[in-house]
C-alpha cells in the first residue's frame, strides 16, 4: 500500500491521513472491521465500522486504478507509441473512464471499416479533409486506385468520413464531453417490445414511459431493465442526437466549406454509429451500478434491522408451523432451544380434531412448562393464533406471531441437516420458528440473507456484491451483539470475528469432546485457533459463569492485566469492581493513558464493567393483529390497523397487518412531512399504526397511509 494511495484515500474521504494509515495497516495485517472498530480506536481515531469499510473500498478501488494505469502504459510502450505528454495524461487520468478514453486508439482493434480503409490508403486524404484546408473534390481524386478497391472519389470520400468518424470517436476530450451531455442529458425511455402487450402486465406502467435518466429512482431502473431482459420492453438512454451532434461539432467543424461538411458527416455516422452505442452502454453501466448501491444499502439496512431485533431470550418455547390440510408442526424446546417433543395438530379442520388439538397443546403446556408460544405468520397463521387464544392458557404465556420468510429454506440446508439428522424438514421448520423468538439473531445467521425477505429486486442486483454486503451485516450484528460461545451454532460462530467456518467447526469438535469451555484462554488449544485468531476472537466471545467475571463482558483478554491493575487501586478484586459501582466511581481513566492505551479504550472498559456482556438489542415487546381481520376481504377503507413493518424500499414500506398479504405504504404516505430516505422514518420490525387507503382483491393489492399516525425515529 503506497502512501500516495492512502494520501488520496485521505482526501477522498476527508477523513485524517493518520487515520487511514493506521487504518490500512490494520487491514493489511488481517484485522478485521469489527475489531478494528471495537478495539483498536487509539490508532484509528475512534473511526466507526462504515468509515472502515470506506476506507478498505477505497483503496481497493484506487489499487484497481493503478493497476489498470500500470497495464495501459506496458501496452502502449510494447507498442512503441509512448511518449512524454501521452504518459503525463495517463499518469494523471483520475478514473478508469479517463484511462479507457486515453488508451481506446491503441486499443487493438477487430477490423472496422476504418481500418479497411486505412488499407486503401485514405488515411493522408482523412487528415487532410479533417484539417478543413483542403477541396476534398479534387483532393480525393489523388486517392483513386481500382486495384485497392477504391473505384471513384465517393467511395474515395466515404472511406476518409469512416477513418475520420472513428477518430471522433476515439478523441478523449470529445468522449469526455459527450460523456457528460449523458449524464446529464440523456432521457429514459420505454416501449412495449411488439406482441408483448397481454404477456408483461407487470410491467404495463412502463409500456410507454420516459423521464430523465438522471433523475430515474433505482427502483425504476432495476424494474425497466428487468422488463427489457425478459424481452417484455425496449429501453433507450440517449438525449438528443440533433443538440448531442450540434454540441459536439463547436469544437471540431470550422466553417461550412466543403471539407467541414465532410467532417459534418462524419461526426453524424460517428455519432450515431459508434459514440451514441458506447455512451449508452456506458450509461446504462452507472445507472446499473447507482441502482445496485442503493438496492443492496436497503437490503442491507433491513437486513441489520432484522437480525438486531430484540429477542424473547431464554424462554421455554411452544412453537407452531401452520398448515390448513397438513395440519400444524408442533414442537417444544427448552430455554436453550433444544428440542424436547413434537407432534402434530389439526386445529383448523373438523371440530373433533381442533378438540383433540386444544387438548393436546394445553397438556404440552403444562408438561413442559412453557412460557411463550411462536406461531409462523404463513398459511393458516391467524386462524392457528386465533385457536390458541381461545384455549385459555396462563396469562403469563406470550402468544407471539413470528416472521417464518426463510423457514423452510432452513429446514432443508445442510445446517439443518447436521442439527437434526433424524428429523424430517417439518420439525426443522418448527424449531427455527422457535428460535426465533427466542433470539432472532442466532437463528437467521443459518439462513441466506436473500432468503429472509426484506430485500429490493435482489435477483437484479450483482450477486457477488450483494453476498459481501449481506455477510458484512451479519458479521456486524454478530460481534455487536457478542457470541455464548459455549451454546453457539458453528453457524453463528463462524461470523465471529477472525474465526470463519474452519475454526468455527473445530471450536465445535473441541467443547464436544472437553465440554464447556471455562474461560478465553482455552480458545488457544482448539486446532488451529492461534495467536492471531485469538486477538481477533476473544473480545466477542461470552462465557457465561466464567470464573474471571472478565470472560463474560466484552473487555479483550489483551487488557485483563490493566483491569486487575484498577481492581488493585480500588483495594478490590476484579469480580468486586464488576459488582461495585462505588468501587467503579473512583476509577481515573486518565491515570492509565499510555503508549498503548488511550482515553477511548478506558472508556469502554469502565463503561463494559458496569453491565459485562449487556445485550445491546432492545427489550422484547410483542405486536397483536385486529381480531377481526384475517383476511384482505376482511378490511374496507378507513380502517385503523396495528401492523409490523417486514420490508423497506426506496419507495416505501411493506407492513403486515395479518391478511396474509402485505400492504404498501408508500413513500408519499408515510409522513405529513417530506420523507426522501424511507429508511430514515421506518425500519424493518417495526412496529406501526396504518390506515387502509385501498383495497385491490382481485389483484391482492392494498394500499396503506401512516399519515397523521407515526413521528420519525429519532
Amino acid at each position: 500500500m503506497t502512501k500516495e494511495l492512502i494520501k488520496k484515500t485521505s482526501d477522498i474521504l476527508n477523513l485524517p491521513l493518520k487515520s487511514v494509515e493506521s487504518t490500512a495497516n490494520l487491514l493489511n495485517e488481517g484485522a478485521t472491521v469489527p475489531f478494528i472498530s471495537r478495539y483498536r480506536k487509539e490508532a484509528t481515531g475512534s473511526l466507526d465500522e462504515v468509515a472502515i469499510i470506506s476506507i478498505r473500498d477505497t483503496l481497493a478501488r484506487l489499487e484497481e486504478l493503478e493497476k489498470r494505469r500500470e497495464t495501459i502504459i506496458t501496452s502502449i510502450e510494447d507498442q512503441d507509441k509512448m511518449d512524454d505528454q501521452l504518459r503525463r495524461k495517463i499518469l494523471a487520468a483520475e478514473t478508469i473512464a479517463e484511462l479507457e478514453d486515453i488508451y481506446l486508439p491503441y486499443r487493438p482493434k477487430r477490423k472496422t471499416r476504418g481500418l479497411m480503409a486505412q488499407e486503401k490508403g485514405l488515411e493522408p486524404l482523412a487528415v487532410k479533409i479533417f484539417a478543413q484546408k483542403c477541396n476534398p473534390l479534387v483532393e480525393a481524386e489523388n486517392y483513386i486506385s481500382p486495384e485497392k478497391g477504391v473505384e471513384n472519389i465517393e467511395q474515395a470520400l466515404a472511406g476518409a468520413r469512416d477513418i475520420i468518424a472513428e477518430k471522433i470517436s476515439e478523441h478523449s476530450a470529445i468522449r469526455q464531453k459527450l460523456r457528460n451531455i449523458f449524464l446529464r442529458r440523456a432521457t429514459l425511455s420505454s416501449k412495449v417490445s411488439k406482441g408483448m402487450e397481454n404477456e408483461g402486465a407487470k410491467f404495463r406502467d412502463w409500456f410507454d414511459w420516459s423521464e430523465p435518466a438522471a433523475k430515474a429512482p433505482g427502483h425504476r431502473i432495476l424494474a425497466l431493465l428487468r422488463g427489457e431482459r425478459e424481452k417484455v420492453l425496449k429501453i433507450s438512454i440517449r438525449p438528443d442526437a440533433d443538440y448531442a451532434i450540434d454540441l459536439i461539432s463547436k469544437t471540431i467543424v470550422r466553417g461550412n466549406s466543403l471539407a467541414s461538411q465532410q467532417v459534418s458527416m462524419a461526426l453524424s455516422d460517428s455519432y450515431k454509429r459508434l459514440l451514441a452505442p458506447q455512451m449508452e452502454t456506458e450509461l446504462r453501466s452507472e445507472l446499473l451500478k447507482k441502482a445496485e448501491t442503493q438496492a443492496i444499502s436497503v437490503f442491507a439496512s433491513n437486513l441489520r434491522k432484522i437480525l438486531l431485533a430484540a429477542p424473547l431470550g431464554n424462554k421455554r418455547i411452544m412453537a407452531l408451523d401452520p398448515g390448513f390440510r397438513t395440519g400444524a408442526k408442533l414442537v417444544c424446546l427448552d430455554a436453550q432451544g433444544q428440542l424436547l417433543h413434537y407432534d402434530n395438530i389439526f386445529p383448523t379442520t373438523s371440530q373433533s380434531k381442533k378438540a383433540e388439538a386444544a387438548e393436546t397443546v394445553k397438556k404440552l403446556v403444562a408438561e413442559f412448562s412453557i412460557e411463550a408460544i411462536a406461531i409462523g405468520n404463513g398459511t393458516a397463521g391467524r386462524e392457528t393464533e386465533s385457536f390458541v387464544k381461545e384455549l385459555n392458557l396462563p396469562s403469563d404465556i406470550e402468544i407471539v406471531m413470528v416472521n417464518e420468510s426463510g423457514a423452510s429454506v432452513y429446514s432443508a440446508s445442510e445446517a439443518a441437516r447436521e442439527e437434526f439428522p433424524d428429523y424430517d424438514v417439518t420439525v426443522r421448520g418448527a424449531v427455527s420458528i422457535g428460535r426465533r423468538l427466542m433470539d432472532p439473531l442466532a437463528e437467521l445467521v443459518k439462513i441466506d440473507p436473500k432468503s429472509i425477505g426484506v430485500g429490493q429486486y435482489q435477483h437484479d442486483v450483482d450477486q457477488n456484491s450483494l453476498k459481501n454486503s449481506l455477510d458484512e451485516v451479519v458479521m456486524s450484528c454478530v460481534n455487536k451483539v457478542g457470541v455464548e460461545l459455549n451454546t453457539a451454532s458453528s453457524r453463528l460462530l463462524q461470523y465471529v470475528s477472525g474465526l470463519g467456518p474452519v475454526l468455527a467447526k473445530n471450536i465445535i469438535k473441541f467443547r464436544d469432546e472437553n465440554g464447556p469451555f471455562k474461560s478465553r484462554k482455552e480458545l488457544l488449544k482448539v486446532q488451529r485457533l492461534g495467536p492471531k485468531a485469538f486477538e481477533q476472537s476473544a473480545g466477542f466471545l461470552r462465557i457465561k459463569g466464567a470464573a474471571d467475571p472478565l470472560d463474560e463482558s466484552a473487555v479483550h483478554p489483551e487488557r485483563y492485566k490493566l483491569v486487575a491493575k484498577m481492581a488493585a487501586d480500588c483495594g478490590v478484586d476484579v469480580s468486586k469492581l464488576v459488582d461495585s459501582a462505588e468501587a467503579r466511581s473512583s476509577i481515573d481513566p486518565n491515570r492509565y493513558i499510555s503508549d498503548e492505551v488511550g482515553l477511548p479504550t478506558l472508556k469502554d472498559i469502565i463503561s463494559e464493567l458496569a453491565k459485562p456482556g449487556r445485550d445491546p438489542r432492545e427489550k422484547f415487546s410483542s405486536m397483536h393483529f385486529d381480531e377481526s381481520v384475517k383476511e384482505i376481504s376482511d378490511l374496507s377503507e378507513g380502517m385503523v390497523l396495528p401492523g409490523i413493518v417486514t420490508n423497506v424500499t426506496a419507495f416505501g414500506a411493506f407492513v403486515d397487518i395479518g391478511v396474509h398479504q402485505d400492504g404498501l405504504v408508500h413513500i408519499s404516505q408515510l409522513s405529513d412531512t417530506f420523507i426522501k430516505n424511507p429508511a430514515e422514518f421506518v425500519y424493518a420490525g417495526m412496529n406501526v399504526q396504518v390506515k387502509v387507503l385501498e383495497v385491490d382483491e382481485a389483484r391482492k393489492r392494498i394500499s396503506l397511509s401512516m399519515k397523521g399516525l407515526h413521528k420519525p425515529q429519532s
